[in-house]
């Protein structure tokens, strides 16, 4: 196992094995921006500890039964949890390789040989596109010596069991994503100004625009809102400075080199009112927001620091935001009416409620569903109140706050940096926050609902060599997901459809009934109107898939489900239609019928597990007359891990397209199952054996002469899934609607570098 692995070796590829913070701190040094050099102690060295320390099987124990709303369990067993990491010693492997690393560092610019270093937490689900946790896991900064250093990365360790993340990941939707953390270990960066850069404005997503904000001293006091910093905003074109606001900052933190901790040292007026950057300065960041944003092909939220004139980049991330509503049209009512506070506008948005004015997380249950949130500042403590909140008003922090991310993330009305809010607003008192505009007016004021618009007009959007498709499930959001930069549906989830056209009653009693033309008819109306919205872009229709279990829940479905004690892998997919082809048949109809008009339209055999099931399919394909169609395609979905040696026959049989279900493929490689708890740390889209089943089954295909996708979630919910998929050679991904303008960017960004490296490649050989 590979306990400690060195920034100049890896890169965001590396995720799995030293997490977000890790593998983009190495990416940046492999792409030539000023990063402190430094080393992560890996994921594999945290799974060893555990291992050899049997904490493993403990923490799944208490965490099994966890109730993560019951704010008094919650409490309890993350502070017993981190208390035994913390307690417990490392094995003597592990802390034999960190020590090895710290000393490899060499000596400070002070001559000694156990240098200051940063310690920061990287889990493998963190700064990912869609989940930032910003600020729920431990840093340490200005750690000397061995001993210390071994201390902070237990105490980082721990940080993964802490109330808060583990509240975060459950509401999230995250319960089942690994709680392996890595810790990465960096020379430390005296910094005497630091602060946050975005290379796209995050409270109105103008993308001509970069953001820096910036304090004197460590940069702590910017990214947890402890002080409200300056501000500048760079136009991209010309880095001309267009907006440049000076802060009161009343304090900094600092290094007391008598005690090697960071103290708090009060300014003086006239410091504070002093710019933290000069103007060359803030174009130099600027520039460099523009490199990293090149090579990452998306927006990055990005800190830094100064030491003296030395300019380092010490973390980057995408810019996570949660749907990004563009500002409203100017004929949008705005509120109206005495304005009572005014602060920067954080996150978008617009919410009318009673205001309730809150100082710490410990008075968190005070606050009741819709009302406005007024504290002095967030951390991530009030993430399980900050949830409640109709809007969230904050007297201090900037844009990149806690409170701000958090808002974002959350889809909430933000405003920050008020100053006053919490003495002049008044609980119970009845307001609108308009989180653009950055102001709190009294009353009650007619808030129009956001507008998503996911490509704004007259936005360029990066076209791929690889197609980008979209999962779709549900009718109503057909005409609005057709107008996204996707080139077809790639999932058509027809569920609801079904559902709908089947009125309750489990189809075979729709059969008993003589009501199958209605049920075609139902269904082909919904079909058909996707594939009108979309025509002439493909939509690859799954046919029916549910399991023995949902179909008893409809009527008459006791009469003819069996019971079963696993019916993930039971009675379902391919194996259903041949065993009953006269239920198959009527979603062949279906197909046929909106075919007739739209040619678009294919469909998709879900959970095939052998060669001659799949043959018995496509002969009930071809007797329905859709095999002999010009342009119809007829695919088979990967989520069993037979498929690998199948591929070939399958195409020889007439499939023309393999579509990858990574939840299925990853709970059946893994021998997991997704829907229990117990088993969730086990369940991984990024395990290596999934991986290298997933690169096999490209590899097939392309040898076959077939196309090929994925259409399962792991492309949706972990950024580096795009590299490795455009790297393998994938024909095209398809993913969720929220994640398709991320993937867009990150498929570019996978094609650039692969071009790149190939003209190098050319280069170097001549």
């Amino acid at each position: 196992m590979r306990f400690v692995a060195w920034l100049d070796d890896i890169s965001r590829g590396d995720t799995p094995l030293v997490g977000g913070k890790g593998a983009n701190l190495g990416e940046m040094r492999r792409a030539g921006l000023p990063v402190p050099p430094g080393f992560v102690v890996t994921v594999d060295a945290f799974r060893a500890y555990l291992r050899e320390s049997d904490l493993q099987k403990e923490i799944e124990e208490r965490l099994r039964d966890l109730s993560v709303d019951d704010p008094a369990q919650l409490d309890a067993t993350s502070a017993e949890l981190q208390s035994r990491i913390r307690r417990t010693p490392l094995p003597e492997a592990v802390r034999r390789a960190i020590a090895d690393a710290y000393a490899k560092l060499g000596a400070d610019h002070e001559g000694r040989a156990d240098p200051l270093v940063a310690v920061r937490s990287s889990a493998t689900v963190e700064d990912a596109e869609h989940a930032s946790f910003a600020g729920m896991f431990r840093s340490h900064l200005n750690v000397r010596g061995e001993e210390e250093l071994l201390h902070a990365v237990q105490d980082c360790w721990a940080s993964g069991l802490g109330a808060r993340v583990l509240f975060y990941r459950m509401k999230r939707g995250m319960a089942s994503a690994d709680r392996w953390i890595a810790v990465v270990v960096q020379r430390m960066v005296q910094a005497d100004r630091s602060g946050v850069m975005f290379t796209v404005d995050p409270a109105t997503s103008e993308t001509d625009r970069i953001l820096v904000e910036s304090a004197w001293g460590l940069g702590e006091t910017v990214v947890g809102g402890k002080v409200e910093p300056d501000r500048f905003v760079v136009r991209k074109s010309d880095l001309q400075i267009l907006e440049r606001h000076v802060a009161e900052k009343e304090f900094e933190l600092v290094l007391d080199p008598r005690t090697g901790r960071n103290v708090r040292r009060e300014l003086p007026p006239e410091r504070g009112r002093a710019p933290s950057l000069e103007d060359e300065q803030v174009r130099a960041l600027a520039r460099l927001g523009l490199r990293a944003e090149e090579h990452y092909g998306a927006p990055q939220d990005m800190e830094f620091a100064f030491e003296g004139e030395d300019l380092f980049l010490v973390q980057t991330r995408p810019v996570t935001t949660a749907g990004e509503p563009k500002a409203p049209p100017p004929s949008a009512e705005r509120p109206t009416g005495e304005v009572l506070v005014r602060g920067l506008g954080a996150s978008p948005g617009m919410a009318t409620g009673r205001v309730r004015v809150l100082h710490s997380p410990q008075e968190g249950r005070e606050l009741s569903p819709g009302e406005i949130l007024v504290a002095p500042m967030t951390t991530p403590d009030w993430v399980p109140y900050m949830r409640r909140a109709a809007a969230i008003v904050t007297d201090s922090g900037g844009s990149t706050s806690h409170a701000a991310i958090v808002s974002r993330e959350l889809g909430l009305p933000c405003i920050v940096g008020a100053r006053k809010a919490t003495t002049t607003l008044k609980t119970g008192e009845l307001v609108t926050v308009d989180g653009r505009a950055g102001t709190v007016v009294a009353g009650d004021v007619p808030t129009p609902p956001p507008r998503y618009e996911r490509v704004p007009r007259g936005e360029a959007v990066p076209v791929t060599a690889t197609r980008l498709y979209v999962n779709l499930g549900e009718p109503a959001r057909a005409a609005e997901v057709s107008k996204m930069p996707v080139d077809g549906v790639g999932l058509l989830r027809a569920e609801f459809l079904i559902l709908e056209a089947l009125g309750g009653v489990h189809p075979r009693l729709l059969l008993e009934r003589k009501k199958e033309a209605r049920f075609v008819e139902s269904l082909a109306d919904g079909v058909g109107e996707m594939a009108r919205v979309f025509h002439p872009r493909p939509v690859v229709y799954r046919s029916m898939d549910f399991r023995s279990n949902e179909f008893r829940g409809l009527e008459g479905g006791e009469k003819f489900e069996p019971r079963e004690e696993n019916p993930m892998i039971g009675y379902r997919g391919c194996y259903r239609y041949v065993r009953e082809p006269d239920l198959f048949r009527l979603e062949l109809e279906v197909i046929r019928t909106v075919r007739a008009r739209y040619d678009n339209l294919h469909l998709m055999i879900p959970f095939v597990r052998t060669a001659w099931e799949f043959q018995q399919c496509k002969r009930l394909v071809d007797e329905a007359g859709l095999g002999s169609r010009k342009r119809f395609q007829l695919w088979v979905m990967a989520e069993v891990p037979s498929v690998v040696h199948w591929i070939p026959k399958y195409a020889k049989m007439g499939a023309t397209g393999v579509s990858i279900g990574s939840n299925d493929l990853t709970q059946l490689m893994l021998g997991v199952d997704r829907d229990s708890r117990v088993l969730a740390p086990l369940y991984d889209e990024r395990d290596p054996a999934v991986l290298e089943a997933i690169r096999r089954i490209i590899h097939k295909c392309k040898r076959s002469g077939i196309t090929i996708s994925i259409c399962g979630q792991a492309p949706s919910v972990y950024t580096e899934y795009a590299e490795w998929l455009v790297r393998w050679g994938i024909d095209s991904i398809s993913v969720s609607p929220d994640a398709v303008e991320a993937t867009r960017r990150n498929i570019a960004a996978a094609e650039a570098r692969l071009t790149l490296e190939a003209a190098r490649a050319g280069r170097s050989k001549r």
